[in-house]
């Protein structure tokens, strides 16, 4: 039996139009599943302790095959990827399962409501005190999207530390690789990542100085490589894409990862006929990134980038560059850290995140 995490796809439709995204569900595939919950169940079968990721979409549009799904299959872990939108509409018995809830919040207000619709922002907040008031006690993750108004340092301490939003973790992804945007929403991508990479530098500044005070501040990605460095452990690809995590189609074929869902070369079965034991570790990062000199801390860093490039060369090796440069200010630090930790000021084990996959790519 394997473990394994399934991104289940509710629907493709949404409630917002985003910068980013523009709300175009893929004509190929059903709005919403046309698979039962009990074929679902059936495949699942064959998982000994599944790790469920609901995903959409906004997967709250289609709540109550949530609602079904969580009645019906056993799983070690309940997630939900959502806009937070319409949080209010969970009933409190399943939001107290949840153990992850992720909230796309793209930093403070102003660059929150310009990419995803005005009033997004505050509708958000007051759903995060809600839910918390009724007894969420699960990973609440703040997911950004990265984009070119961005300012990384600035957005993820507003997340980070801005009481009323209460998360405890902040997760970041550059928005690049998933379509031809490069040309259209960046007026300067390379100029661009200069300053992105300024602002990293900034930002683990400010996570050591955290540390030097004895917190380990919920920043993701630093967390999720930087117990690789500390422990000279090696990573492969970390959102475990194709080898241990798939995406489950309205269509009821399974893919990879669940963006984008319309590539028909990230299709690796189909829950009516596939044996879980051989879909597992059938697709792999390949070159440039599995010989790469970071390669045991990135793992790759995106299967999907990896595969199409839909950047070009160039563009892919400036997205690398941005994980390259990550990735060495974090080791230039580990020394430091060690020292705290032999002191008893922070823990080694304050770096154990996340213990499942929580949904979190790590790399961004």
């Amino acid at each position: 039996m394997v473990k394994t995490n399934w991104f289940i796809i509710t629907t493709n439709a949404c409630n917002l139009c985003c910068e980013y995204c523009q709300n175009e569900p893929s004509p190929l595939l059903p709005i919403e599943p046309d698979w039962s919950v009990e074929e679902l169940k059936e495949f699942l079968k064959q998982d000994m302790k599944p790790t469920i990721a609901f995903y959409g979409g906004e997967p709250l549009l289609n709540f109550s095959l949530i609602e079904n799904i969580m009645d019906s299959i056993e799983a070690e872990h309940f997630t939900i990827q959502t806009n937070g939108l319409l949080m209010h509409r969970i009933p409190t018995r399943q939001l107290k399962r949840l153990s992850t809830i992720l909230v796309s919040l793209d930093g403070d207000k102003a660059i929150t409501d310009r990419n995803r619709s005005k009033g997004v922002y505050q509708e958000i907040t007051k759903n995060i005190e809600d839910i918390r008031i009724r007894g969420f006690k699960g990973d609440l993750v703040a997911r950004m999207a990265i984009t070119q108004g961005s300012s990384i340092s600035e957005d993820v301490l507003h997340l980070l530390n801005t009481e009323e939003l209460s998360f405890d973790n902040v997760h970041f992804q550059l928005d690049c690789q998933w379509d031809e945007g490069m040309e259209t929403r960046w007026d300067d991508f390379p100029d661009w990542v200069e300053e992105y990479k300024q602002g990293i530098t900034k930002l683990i500044q400010y996570w050591l100085e955290k540390m030097r005070e004895g917190e380990v501040k919920g920043i993701v990605p630093f967390i999720g490589i930087f117990k690789h460095i500390l422990n000279n452990t090696k990573t492969d690809l970390p959102c475990q894409a194709g080898l241990t995590s798939f995406s489950i189609r309205t269509d009821g074929k399974i893919t990879f990862c669940p963006l984008p869902p319309e590539y028909e070369h990230t299709v690796v079965g189909d829950i009516y006929t596939s044996k879980i034991d051989e879909i597992k570790n059938s697709v792999k990062i390949q070159e440039p990134c599995n010989t790469c000199d970071v390669y045991d801390f990135c793992g790759g860093r995106c299967l999907f980038a990896n595969m199409y490039k839909l950047w070009g060369e160039e563009g892919f090796e400036l997205v690398c560059k941005t994980v390259k440069h990550l990735i060495k200010e974090l080791t230039a630090i580990k020394s430091e850290v060690e020292d705290l930790i032999n002191k008893g000021i922070i823990s080694r084990e304050m770096f154990n995140y996340p213990t499942y996959n929580n949904t979190t790519e790590i790399i961004p």
